[in-house]
């Protein structure tokens, strides 16, 4: 009987019991004459009741989250949504490229050759090993991609429709670089978007676990999907695995000085002695610090604190409505703060730094202005992780800083602060097939565990940004370029030259990193005037930095620093196994090796030092 459209099946589950016995059917037929090892009893086939009644719990658990979706509207309104993040990618559907009739009817021809070399395969084939095909993805690496003709025809003439796309962005004439480049990011998004495996009726392997569970896996997927619905983020990891200062976070330390802007941590020291000079930390605060801090075996920080440093890292303050006017200029203050409060804490003249991602855009600004002021005596050396101050080179991030997308952005922090939930979806949307589309298949089809992954939960950590400063840093730096033009920007009231700085630096690049290309942190080399060590890891923006030497991964490559390009130093360098850190300590230490006993202030919280909390402290907690 036909649902009238007051019933209580508003989305029309007995359409959905008739689909899938129908499907369970055919699935039952096709994969019981196609998959290896045929000859097996095939899967159940539930009747119809069965599916009915399922569809009727999937309906009642989208009712109610609807209901609760009407309920919170209000609080919807003010957070980010979903919706919001599309509107930001609003501007790409006008910059898909226009068909030519050429390259379409070559892919035509293509097309057909490919349906004829797919269907002679498996002529005669069944109930033997599927035939090899011509293209290989790891999205339809499960046999069940290659036991049918059907489905092995859909993802191959996927693959190639998505190269016929990708081939016609790249010859379209008359773009310039960077419009070229968008349109190239706008077309990968768009055909991993439209992947068949991304749909139940089109994923083989979802249609197998659905017939195998009867259904069970699109009831978990669905109690995912709403999870994630409601609080606006993508899912990765299990939530509940992982508590900071429990078991990820743990490196003993205190807070030991605090402002509305961060936490500064102490670390205590582990070694018999340790360097005079202590090290001061400042990590991005697009993400939580706790990167350098996580499980014992990853840690940087738990590492750095048994090679005898005394160790200090800023924890930066989530942003809310209280940070509406901060700028720049402030977390400039905040590293000059931090550096002048561990100097006057231990009486010592100067400290080490280290400056990751934005805070080592930031900390080369530092380094500017106290080089300005005559204070430049204050840094004994700056280390620079995959930290850009050139951004002419600055990769795919630059898809999201044209005029239509500040705008945008600007209208998705009415409050003064962006929600870190836009920026987590941004990131992910730069690997989409990795962090995106991976999870949607395992998490809302498949309905699988989540693993417990201490870097995605860190992933998932989300801050929020002060909205004034991130447009200005959008706008001032990536798109315009000005950091590195001398006295273009000014901050606490002193023009930024970067060709003043003469204290030593050490910068590492990754050498598969999309958020800093190694090309753009290697022209950092070419403002500054003192000593600098250039090094290249092998990994990403976060493998390669993350890397304990006990892992025993990756690589890293050393070469002429003074090189005029990045491919002459590539060319001349020689690669060395394993993790760069050791190289790191050992050129810190030849910049001073003096070593003190840890006493007195050096063991944070000791006799007569008042300190505030214990690590990791409560800012990184803060949502």
């Amino acid at each position: 009987m036909a649902q009238d459209e007051n019933s209580d099946d508003p989305i029309g589950m007995g359409q959905f019991a008739k689909l899938m016995q129908f499907q369970a059917e055919a699935a039952r037929e096709m994969f019981g004459q196609f998959l290896p090892g045929a000859g097996a009893e095939p899967p159940k086939v539930h009747g119809m009741e069965h599916w009915l009644a399922l569809g009727h719990r999937v309906n009642a658990m989208w009712a109610d989250f609807l209901q609760h979706q009407a309920s919170e509207a209000q609080e919807q309104a003010r957070g980010f949504t979903p919706a919001q993040f599309a509107a930001l990618m609003q501007g790409w559907a006008g910059s898909m490229p226009k068909v030519d009739m050429d390259a379409q009817q070559k892919a035509w021809g293509e097309g057909l050759q490919l349906w004829d070399s797919v269907m002679k395969g498996f002529a005669g084939k069944q109930g033997e090993e599927p035939p090899e095909l011509p293209r290989k993805d790891r999205r339809f690496a499960d046999p069940a991609w290659r036991a049918h003709p059907a489905y092995a025809l859909l993802h191959q003439l996927y693959l190639m429709l998505s190269e016929y796309w990708v081939s016609t962005a790249d010859n379209i004439e008359g773009l310039d670089p960077a419009q070229r480049e968008s349109l190239r990011f706008a077309t990968r998004a768009m055909t991993e978007a439209m992947s068949p495996d991304h749909f139940l009726m089109t994923n083989p392997v979802v249609l197998e676990k659905t017939m195998a569970t009867g259904g069970e896996n699109l009831v978990k997927g669905l109690e995912n999907l709403i999870a994630d619905l409601k609080k606006g983020q993508l899912t990765h990891t299990d939530p509940d695995a992982f508590t900071l200062g429990e078991n990820i976070a743990t490196t003993p330390g205190k807070v030991v000085h605090q402002t509305d802007l961060y936490q500064l941590i102490q670390y205590s020291p582990s070694t018999g002695k340790v360097l005079e000079v202590p090290l001061v930390i400042f990590p991005p605060w697009i993400n939580r610090f706790y990167i350098l801090d996580l499980t014992a075996k990853k840690s940087f920080i738990k590492w750095a604190v048994d090679q005898g440093i005394t160790v200090f890292v800023a924890s930066w303050k989530s942003a809310d409505e209280s940070m509406a006017d901060v700028v720049w200029d402030d977390y400039i203050r905040a590293q000059m703060d931090a550096i002048d409060h561990v100097r006057a804490r231990l009486d010592v003249p100067a400290v080490h730094t280290i400056g990751y991602c934005v805070a080592g855009t930031t900390l080369a600004a530092t380094l500017a202005i106290l080089a300005r002021r005559g204070e430049a005596e204050k840094v004994k050396s700056a280390t620079f992780f995959t930290a850009q101050v050139d951004f002419e080179k600055s990769g795919e991030l630059k898809n999201f800083i044209d005029d239509q997308q500040l705008e945008t952005i600007a209208k998705l922090s009415p409050q003064g602060y962006l929600d870190g939930r836009y920026l987590a979806a941004t990131f992910n949307m730069l690997r989409g097939k990795d962090l995106i589309w991976n999870y949607v298949v395992n998490n809302y089809l498949l309905g699988e565990d989540y693993p417990a992954f201490d870097l995605l939960h860190w992933n998932g950590d989300v801050t929020n940004l002060p909205s004034k400063w991130h447009n200005d840093y959008l706008r001032d730096l990536y798109r315009d370029n000005k950091l590195v033009v001398p006295d273009a920007l000014s901050a606490d009231g002193t023009p930024i030259d970067l060709t003043r700085i003469e204290t030593p630096v050490y910068l590492q690049a990754g050498r598969e990193d999309h958020i800093a290309p190694a090309e753009s942190v290697w022209r950092f080399t070419r403002h500054l005037k003192g000593d600098k060590a250039f090094l290249l890891a092998g990994s990403g923006h976060i493998a390669g930095v993350v890397n304990h030497p006990d892992a025993g991964k990756y690589q890293y490559w050393l070469g002429d620093s003074e090189a005029d390009t990045l491919d002459a130093y590539i060319a001349g360098a020689k690669e060395h196994p394993g993790s760069w850190w050791p190289h790191w300590v050992d050129w810190l230490r030849g910049i001073d090796d003096a070593e003190v006993d840890p006493a007195g202030k050096r063991k944070p919280g000791g006799k007569g030092d008042e300190v505030i909390e214990d690590a990791p402290g409560s800012y990184v907690k803060t949502r």
